[in-house]
């Protein structure tokens, strides 16, 4: 690796060491092994350089819930009760979730910092898009090249939004989290009106 890939790779070791806003400069030159000079030479900043890992390190992850057995796409996926599969791509998303909290950590954190940060916000605004159509993909057992624009828009702030929800309330109450299946439950339930007096 050149010294770009290994600023970008020791950033993402800070982002879960220190997190996004104590991360300095010198964190990352002593994380990446390259020099101070190098930051401003390939990034242009510090900053830049931390929503780079930031993005990146959301990019592999969801490549790597992908890549999760229970979530393997093919003939078999598309054939599979819809609700099944959204509870088992869930119990899937949901292990991931309870066993890297240092990642879930950073990704928390950077949401707070959204309001305040222009660049920040715009730098994940620019992907945002793409993250709700590899979610679409995921969940559907697709590739993405398959997802439709509309349902990447409309589905992907849908699973966006609940994953989003879950990894804040994995970091309050751990203890408490729901299933997929509770999930799937909760879907069914809501969507067919039964939600109130049913115990």
């Amino acid at each position: 690796m050149g010294h770009r890939e290994d600023l970008l790779e020791g950033a993402k070791r800070c982002l879960l060491e220190k997190g996004y806003a104590r991360t300095t400069a010198r964190d990352i030159v002593a994380a990446s092994g390259a020099n101070l000079a190098s930051i401003g030479y390939h990034y242009g900043s510090k900053d830049a350089l931390m929503r780079q890992a930031i993005i990146a390190s959301s990019e592999e992850w969801g490549a790597s819930v992908a890549q999760v057995p229970a979530v393997g796409g093919g003939a078999e996926a598309r054939e599979a009760d819809p609700l099944e599969r959204f509870a088992a791509v869930w119990d899937a998303v949901l292990q991931r979730i309870a066993t890297e909290r240092e990642f879930i950590a950073a990704q928390v954190e950077v949401l707070g910092l959204l309001p305040r940060d222009t660049a920040l916000r715009e730098a994940i605004g620019e992907v945002l898009p793409e993250g709700g159509e590899g979610l679409v993909a995921v969940f559907e057992g697709v590739p993405d090249t398959e997802v439709d624009p509309e349902a990447a828009r409309i589905v992907g702030s849908f699973y966006q939004a609940l994953l989003t929800g879950l990894m804040v309330q994995s970091l309050l109450t751990p203890d408490a989290m729901p299933s997929g299946r509770d999930l799937a439950t909760a879907l069914r339930r809501v969507t067919a009106g039964e939600v109130l007096g049913a115990k």
